[in-house]
């Protein structure tokens, strides 16, 4: 029983890491098909449009089913925040996303998005959602953790060295994508890591508003639900304006369809949803931790499937991520483990002052029983008493 017990606390213990690092590759793999699609001329207005009304159509029956008794009702402060999200990270984040993925790369455009981690701490610090104290080890180990990752993400931007042959590269015919192509394509580059910047940014206010959203209004599924409805007509309205051909809303059975309901149904969907339940538990940086991974796996699978070069820069920066990211987790962590211990001395503490009232209130009651019965035994008997008993005397 007692190894049950123990293997039941390590399972709940890993469900937030598998379900994070779970989200990396379900990212990775949408970097990788909407770049294919985003190659074969799909607007990235679009996309967005479609890629939350397929999360929307997903979704919804489950939130209206599951949460229908336990969904709080949405005023007008709830409603605004809700509003700001769908603003956040469908249309800003997700449409200067995909414009940047479109000038760059899927390596590059995931590396430029490992700054999440940093830019989210410092939010989170700001907002007072994260303390740092320097004093201790774990607060070291989040920052020094933070700084690592950013330095391993900038090293693959900037330095590139020579190309690193992979086994599968001469079975692989490369192709040229549009950045490529095009005669600017170093202008290009340049636009798009700005472009990923904002996006990047805008990303990491999502997930603090979302922390913040959700104590309000903690029916997680109802929320993303929502998020993505807003969000698409949000991307409609931005669509209409930016988007004035009609041909582009035509897609088919291809890649533009496969892109838009994987998005949709993976990237908005499910990940909304998960990350909500994991941000609830272990706050908004132990979420963003987990975003340089994808990066990693970005790399192998364009590697396969988009002929991508990579470098021996890339593999470095790779290198310095995963520690950083490590030691972020390690001080996030021992941060987790910290609290639970502080929560059991005032669980023992509560619980031994209520055993003592309840004892004092026994001991009380006893003395006040023992004094009633002395006090019984000696008061003399009343005139009434001596009365009924005459007649009994009498008779006898």
């Amino acid at each position: 029983m007692e190894g049950n017990g123990g293997l039941s606390n390590f399972v709940q213990r890993c469900k937030p890491y598998i379900a994070m690092i779970s989200l990396q590759f379900g990212y990775a793999g949408m970097n990788i098909i909407t770049k294919v699609s985003l190659n074969r001329g799909m607007s990235h207005y679009v996309l967005v449009v479609y890629r939350h009304a397929f999360a929307t159509a997903v979704i919804a029956p489950f939130a209206l089913i599951l949460e229908r008794k336990v969904r709080p009702k949405i005023n007008l402060p709830i409603f605004l925040q809700l509003f700001v999200l769908g603003l956040l990270g469908p249309v800003i984040d997700q449409n200067f996303y995909y414009a940047g993925l479109k000038f760059t790369s899927p390596t590059f455009s995931c590396a430029m998005s490992n700054m999440l981690p940093a830019m989210t701490f410092v939010m989170a610090v700001l907002c007072r959602m994260e303390k740092v104290d320097m004093k201790k080890v774990r607060c070291q180990a989040k920052v020094v953790g933070t700084v690592v990752t950013v330095a391993g993400a900038m090293l693959m931007t900037l330095y590139k060295g020579p190309i690193v042959e992979m086994v599968w590269s001469n079975y692989i015919h490369p192709h040229k994508t549009a950045a490529e192509n095009s005669g600017n394509s170093e202008k290009d580059w340049v636009k798009g890591s700005i472009l990923l910047i904002i996006a990047t940014l805008a990303w990491a206010s999502f997930f603090i508003l979302q922390a913040i959203t959700m104590r309000r209004y903690p029916a997680h599924l109802s929320l993303t639900t929502i998020v993505c409805f807003l969000g698409t007509l949000q991307s409609i309205a931005v669509t209409f304006v930016m988007e004035h051909k009609p041909s582009a809303w035509t897609i088919g059975f291809d890649m533009n369809l496969l892109a838009a309901a994987y998005a949709g149904i993976v990237s908005s969907g499910i990940a909304y949803y998960v990350q909500g339940l994991v941000m609830q538990k272990r706050g908004p940086v132990f979420v963003t931790a987990f975003s340089p991974l994808m990066m990693i796996i970005v790399a192998i699978m364009g590697s396969f499937i988009l002929a991508e070069k990579i470098f021996l820069g890339g593999i470095i920066g790779a290198v310095l991520i995963v520690a950083g990211l490590y030691s972020v987790l390690w001080g996030k962590y021992k941060e987790y483990k910290e609290k639970e211990v502080e929560n059991i001395p005032e669980a023992i503490k509560s619980a031994g002052e209520n055993g003592r009232m309840n004892t004092v209130m026994e001991e009380t009651e006893e003395e006040s029983d023992i004094e009633m019965q002395k006090n019984q035994a000696n008061t003399p008997s009343t005139p009434a008493d001596v009365k009924s008993f005459e007649p009994n005397k009498a008779l006898a």
